[in-house]
């Protein structure tokens, strides 16, 4: 009774805080989303071969590429974040970070400030990002492959190429009529930025930690949880000498913690719609996990 009074306090409170964040407008946030916009808009107009320096006026042509990607980012978080006020949970909008990379961030990401309460709800809030962002990721995809160049393969040494997926390779034969390994494809802008979604989706899904996978393992099993974090953390240290983030990755993963915060209550046990969803989980991890992201 007096776990239950406890817990039933620290909900008041989370509920206080929330009416007080309703009554800020988040400016933060909206800084962040338009610095971002400007950091991708010129990591794609850099793509299109424009200098933003000489040639500003044309650093428009990055447009498709930093709508599509933020577009993929943004619904992925608020996936996370729908799923989590319905399940009872504060969480914050969608923090954007803008990044001096060749895709202009470095993701987004939301911060629950509320314990979640059972792994029906860790499932839900767990699955619904990747989900999310896969649904504007695919057709994204799709989109910029039709507008790609297929062009003779090339032997010339230097340069890099992107990684495929099973996924990416079952739609390049189907809409370009090429495999992977039989031409060069120069991907729309729009179609690097599926790509982009499509690899984030993977990463996130991976059973690790406190990752979207985690958490769906997690709800699943426990002990299961314990187990693969740890599988899959080891595994990932022979790709890296393949791609050389996949060391980077872990070692974060393993710094944010491999292990997963308790639940308010771990008994609730899942019904059949959400071991479905477990199944879809684990389809689009198979089908848009790259095992070598990128070659030189």
């Amino acid at each position: 009774m007096e776990k239950d009074y406890e817990t039933r306090d620290l909900q008041n409170e989370f509920i206080e805080i929330e009416g007080e964040r309703k009554k800020r407008f988040p400016f933060f946030h909206l800084f962040l989303l338009i610095v971002t916009f400007i950091s991708t808009m010129l990591a794609g107009a850099l793509q299109e071969g424009i200098n933003p320096i000489t040639q500003p006026h044309l650093i428009y042509k990055g447009l498709p590429f930093s709508l599509t990607l933020l577009l993929i980012l943004g619904t992925h978080e608020i996936g996370h974040y729908i799923a989590s006020k319905r399940s009872g949970v504060s969480a914050t909008l969608p923090y954007f970070i803008p990044a001096p990379s060749f895709i202009g961030t470095f993701g987004a990401f939301i911060k629950m400030e509320s314990p979640i309460p059972d792994r029906r709800a860790l499932l839900k809030i767990g699955i619904a990002g990747p989900i999310a962002g896969f649904v504007i990721a695919l057709p994204a995809i799709i989109i910029g492959l039709e507008m790609s160049e297929v062009r003779e393969p090339s032997h010339k040494e230097g340069g890099i190429s992107l990684g495929s997926s099973l996924l990416l390779s079952f739609l390049t034969k189907l809409i370009l009529g090429v495999s992977d390994d039989s031409a060069d494809i120069l991907l729309h802008p729009v179609g690097f930025a599926g790509w982009i979604g499509l690899f984030v989706t993977a990463l996130n899904l991976l059973p690790m930690g406190q990752l979207d996978g985690g958490h769906i393992i997690y709800s699943i099993s426990k002990r299961l949880h314990s187990s693969l974090s740890w599988i899959a953390f080891v595994m990932l240290f022979p790709l890296g000498f393949f791609w050389e983030g996949w060391f980077f990755w872990v070692m974060a993963v393993f710094v944010l913690g491999l292990r997963h915060p308790q639940l308010i209550d771990e008994t609730t046990p899942l019904d059949r719609g959400d071991k479905v969803l477990g199944i879809i989980a684990l389809i689009i991890f198979i089908i848009t996990f790259i095992p070598v992201p990128f070659k030189i």
